[in-house]
């Protein structure tokens, strides 16, 4: 009896220890992401974060840090990043280790609490267009208030936000007069409430949060992010376009296939791929491409042009669906366009004669009279002779020479009709005539 009364106890004991070792586990197992964002900021990298939160929230991490060294980037893609960072209940932290300058600062903004390294900045967020110039009135008034809603969600002062952004806000105990945009240190940061404190580096930091005893799992980029982050940069787009127009435009005009149309094909495909990867395109935005360039060779053996036509929409419409900013994507087009001309021009007049594909748009034979090829006969014999103008020459008319009419031309000057002349000059059906003094005529001269 007391055996069994044990078993039971025993029983009941081993099973509450099986229900509380989960709970004590994930207590003392905490997960803590560590998502470095560094260069450029671009399109790309939004497919590189969201995966990074994506996996933080399916292993219920306690915080995600995000280690910031950018100079900043497309203000596109850091609003789309700013809204991933604040929809996750996740604690969001940033630890700017090195700079945070302008898309890079909007980034911080949005993350709940912000850590710097002795020496990091913070700031310079002027809203600057693909060229480097200053963003018109309406771009600057939605960065203005981007900025000023970013802090104030995160409890931070927004008069700090907005001179990162707005050179008018006058903040000199700063080091940030009228007309300079504010950048923070890290003991400015804390002294206004936007840094909640430095640590050298990030295991300082784990431990002032108390996560030292965390699991530290660090997101890195896969391969095919990096590619997508590359090809999705401002300067790499127009690039890629204008390879792709050219090497298309060269193969259209060339027998088979060869490197030009590789190259152009595969500069298209990887604009495509890359937007595919960072979510600003989808499949059907390819499917619209490969009818446009089915179209556009269909156009050489269908009549009436409306095939290209039709195919040359498509492919316009398939780029401007890739994209979600259809000023910077008219842009790029513009450019490419440009740049394919140019160097259509320049290959035409330095290789014209000597490639196959511009023999084919390029008359370059000529009829030269070495080569026996006659375009009017010279009458060279009729230098010197002479007659008499049957017309007025001014200076165009017709003289008798020989009994020969012919139409002739004087030498400048006006000449009388029956004046006599003599040829000087004879350049193909070009007769020139000039009058001979005094040797006026009243009648056709007789033998």
């Amino acid at each position: 009896m007391k055996f069994r009364r044990l078993v039971i106890v025993f029983s009941f004991l081993f099973a509450f220890i099986l229900m509380i070792a989960p709970f004590k586990g994930d207590a003392d197992n905490e997960i803590v992401y560590v998502v470095p964002v560094q260069e450029t900021i671009e399109k790309g990298l939004y497919a590189y974060l969201s995966r990074a939160v994506h996996l933080a929230e399916e292993d219920r991490a306690s915080a995600i840090i995000f280690e910031l060294d950018t100079p900043g980037g497309v203000v596109d893609a850091a609003a789309k990043i700013g809204k991933l960072i604040t929809t996750t209940d996740i604690k969001t932290i940033s630890f700017v280790n090195k700079q945070a300058l302008s898309a890079g600062a909007y980034i911080a903004l949005n993350t709940d609490e912000i850590y710097m390294a002795p020496g990091s900045t913070m700031g310079s967020a002027a809203i600057i267009d693909q060229q480097g110039n200053t963003a018109g009135k309406k771009a600057e008034s939605y960065w203005f208030a981007a900025m000023e809603e970013a802090a104030k969600q995160s409890g931070r002062d927004p008069k700090y936000a907005l001179a990162m952004a707005d050179e008018s806000v006058d903040l000199p105990e700063l080091g940030a007069p009228r007309g300079k945009l504010l950048t923070l240190g890290s003991e400015n940061a804390k002294k206004v409430g936007y840094s909640n404190g430095t640590f050298h580096t990030l295991n300082d930091l784990l431990d002032h949060l108390g996560l030292s005893h965390a699991e530290v799992k660090t997101v890195k980029e896969s391969f095919a992010e990096k590619i997508a982050r590359f090809i999705t940069h401002p300067v790499v787009i127009p690039i890629l376009l204008s390879i792709g127009s050219l090497g298309l435009i060269v193969e259209l005009y060339s027998p088979g296939f060869g490197l030009p149309g590789f190259m152009g094909l595969s500069a298209l495909l990887l604009f495509f791929y890359g937007h595919l990867v960072a979510g600003l395109a989808g499949y059907e935005t390819l499917i619209l491409f490969i009818i446009g360039i089915g179209l556009i060779i269909a156009e050489f053996f269908l009549p009436g042009g409306i095939a290209g036509i039709i195919g040359l929409a498509a492919i316009l419409a398939s780029l401007f669906l890739a994209s979600d900013n259809i000023v910077h994507m008219g842009i790029s087009i513009l450019i490419a366009l440009s740049i394919s001309i140019l160097a259509l021009i320049i290959m035409a007049k330095v290789f014209g004669r000597k490639m196959k594909f511009f023999k084919k748009i390029i008359l370059t034979d000529a009829t030269k009279t070495e080569e026996g090829y006659i375009s009017n006969k010279s009458r060279l014999e009729l230098i010197g002779l002479e007659g008499y103008a049957l017309t007025p020459l001014r200076p165009s008319g017709t003289v008798l020479i020989e009994d020969e009419r012919i139409d002739v031309v004087s030498d400048g000057g006006f000449i009388l009709k029956d004046a006599r002349v003599r040829v000087v000059k004879a350049e193909g059906s070009r007769i020139v005539v000039r009058e001979i003094p005094d040797t006026k005529l009243k009648g056709k001269e007789e033998e």
